[in-house]
């Protein structure tokens, strides 16, 4: 039998709680069968740091994204220009999206669509894809990439319900799930209502984790494929083999 193993589609490597020990959460990553792990950014220190990881750490995918609540069109336009220069180095643009859970005022919700839509724009201009963040905008988001015309869209996390999903599902795009479904009534719930041949795997790492509060990383994500195979009464080497699969055809230059 093929032993396929795990992609963790959405993390922040970067992240300062992770310089103490970097090198032995990606050991065990590796030990729990995660070959590759995609770390996104937030804004433009992070990319670097990313990129600069990258090239240490072959395990480490880089992708280039500004935060949704970071509300400056001149911060987007220079991470635009950045990832315009760098694409060649990078495997998504992310993450990106839309927050309503942050963002309240319809006149910053406004300013964030607008941004939202120009990186929307550039992954069809550099055909890379999208790893999407849509806290507590999940109806919003999907309508949004529809209406741009996203073609590759990985919703990481994502909070609503299957009938915002389901028009996403139906586009082709992909829904990825993190170790936090092992506690998270609405992941499982989506989960069971959405098909295999959309869902991958990430951890958001150090967020979403199996037990809450404590920090997260990529060794956890067998525990999501775990919860996949038991929700949906699979075996979980048929659920490694789909997410792989998804995943690949998702992020074609990956592996």
């Amino acid at each position: 039998m093929i032993e396929f193993s795990i992609i963790d589609t959405h993390t922040h490597l970067c992240d300062h709680s992770f310089d103490a020990d970097r090198e032995d959460v990606l050991s065990r990553a590796k030990a729990a069968g995660v070959s590759a792990i995609i770390t996104v950014s937030e804004d433009l220190p992070d990319v670097h740091r990313n990129l600069e990881l990258a090239a240490k750490y072959p395990q480490l995918k880089p992708a280039a994204g500004l935060y949704p609540t970071y509300l400056d069109p001149d911060a987007a336009e220079t991470m635009i220009s950045f990832i315009r220069q760098h694409q060649e180095k990078l495997v998504a643009i992310g993450e990106v999206g839309l927050d309503y859970w942050a963002v309240k005022e319809e006149s910053d919700k406004k300013l964030q669509g607008e941004i939202f839509k120009q990186f929307i724009h550039l992954s069809r201009e550099l055909d890379l894809p999208l790893n999407v963040h849509s806290r507590s905008a999940g109806r919003h988001v999907v309508a949004m990439l529809l209406e741009q015309g996203a073609r590759k869209v990985q919703l990481h996390a994502f909070d609503g319900k299957a009938s915002a999903a389901l028009p996403a599902v139906e586009a082709g795009f992909f829904f990825s799930v993190p170790p936090s479904i092992v506690h998270s009534r609405q992941k499982q719930k989506l989960v069971k209502q959405l098909p295999l041949s959309c869902l991958l795997i990430e951890t958001d790492s150090p967020v979403l984790g199996p037990v809450p509060g404590e920090r997260n990383e990529p060794a956890n994500a067998v525990e999501a494929v775990t919860a996949i195979a038991e929700i949906k009464n699979l075996d979980k080497q048929e659920v490694l083999e789909a997410a792989f699969q998804n995943t690949c055809r998702l992020y074609e230059n990956l592996v």
